[in-house]
C-alpha cells in the first residue's frame, strides 16, 4: 500500500519502520533536512509537506500530539482535497470524539476516517504489539486494520467513529487514578516504615500488580513514572474531564485519584 504519514516523532518514527519493513510505500512528512534525513534511514519516502504525502495515497496516518494540531493538519490545510476517493484516514493522536467527527463532516464521500488511538509506547511499536482502539464503519475499519496491523496487536474495533477515543479516555483516566493508588501506598508504606525500593522490588510480584506498578518500579520511583508520563496523561485527563463535563457525567472516585497520580500542571 501506498500510505501517508504526519507526525514521525516519539511514536510515529517507529510506526513507520514498521510500515516499511511490512513492505509498504511509506512517504512520511519532514519538516526540517534533518527529520528528512533521519527519515530516510528508515526506508520511507520524506517529503516536505502534508500534500505530497497525501497524494495518491492509499491510508494516510496522522500521529501528532494534541487535537488542535489534528484539526490543523485535516482541516486547516487542503489534506482532504488531496486524498483519493477511496483512501483511509486513520487518526492516532487520542482527543475529543468530535475532532474526529468534524473531520468526518468534511471529508468528500468515499474517505474513510478511523479514530485510531493507542495503548503503549515506543517499545510496544517496534514489538508490534501496540494495543490500538479503532472506532469507525466497517469497511474503513477493514482498511485501517491492512495498515496498523504493521505494528500493532491486539487490534481492537470498539465501535463507531469517535468509540475509540472514549474508551483511551476511560483507560487512560484509570491509568492516571491508578498511579494515584500507587503514591499513596507507597505513602503508606513510609508510614509503615517501608522504603519505596523495598515495596516496588516487592509488589509487582503480587496481588496488587497491575501496569501501574509495574511501570512505577521500572522507573524505580513514582515521581520518575510521573514525570515520564505526564506531559501526555494530563492532557488526554482533561479531555476526558471535559468530555464528561459536557456529557453532564461525572468521574466519580477516579476524580481524588487522578489528583494523586497525576496532578494538574500549574505553571
Amino acid at each position: 500500500m501506498r500510505i501517508g504519514f504526519v507526525g514521525a516523532g516519539r511514536m510515529g518514527r517507529p510506526m513507520v519502520e514498521r510500515l516499511v519493513r511490512a513492505g509498504h510505500d511509506v512517504r512520511a512528512v519532514g519538516r526540517s533536512t534533518e527529520a528528512r534525513a533521519a527519515l530516510a534511514e528508515t526506508g520511507a519516502h520524506p517529503v516536505e509537506s502534508v500534500t505530497a504525502a497525501a497524494r495518491a495515497a492509499d491510508a494516510l496516518v496522522v500521529c501528532v500530539f494534541t487535537d488542535d494540531q489534528v484539526r490543523e493538519v485535516c482541516l486547516d490545510g487542503p489534506l482532504l482535497r488531496e486524498l483519493p476517493p477511496d483512501a483511509v484516514l486513520i487518526v492516532h493522536t487520542t482527543g475529543s470524539p468530535a475532532t474526529v467527527a468534524d473531520i468526518a463532516a468534511a471529508a468528500p464521500a468515499g474517505i474513510g476516517v478511523v479514530d485510531a488511538p493507542v495503548s503503549g509506547g515506543p517499545h510496544s511499536i517496534a514489538a508490534g504489539d501496540l494495543t490500538v482502539f479503532l472506532g469507525g464503519a466497517e469497511d474503513a475499519v477493514v482498511r485501517a486494520r491492512a495498515v496498523v496491523r504493521a505494528y500493532a496487536d491486539p487490534i481492537l474495533h470498539v465501535g463507531p467513529l469517535g468509540a475509540g477515543q472514549r474508551v483511551k479516555l476511560v483507560n487512560n483516566a484509570l491509568f492516571a487514578a491508578q498511579i494515584g493508588l500507587v503514591a499513596d501506598a507507597i505513602r503508606l508504606g513510609g508510614q509503615l516504615e517501608v522504603d519505596e525500593a523495598t515495596l516496588l522490588a516487592a509488589l509487582p510480584h503480587a496481588s496488587s500488580s497491575g501496569r501501574a506498578v509495574i511501570g512505577v518500579a521500572a522507573k524505580g520511583a513514582v515521581e520518575a513514572f510521573r514525570a515520564a508520563v505526564g506531559e501526555f496523561l494530563r492532557k488526554d485527563v482533561a479531555v476526558a474531564r471535559a468530555l464528561v463535563t459536557e456529557l453532564g457525567g461525572e468521574l466519580g472516585i477516579l476524580d481524588a485519584a487522578i489528583d494523586a497520580g497525576v496532578p494538574a500542571d500549574r505553571r
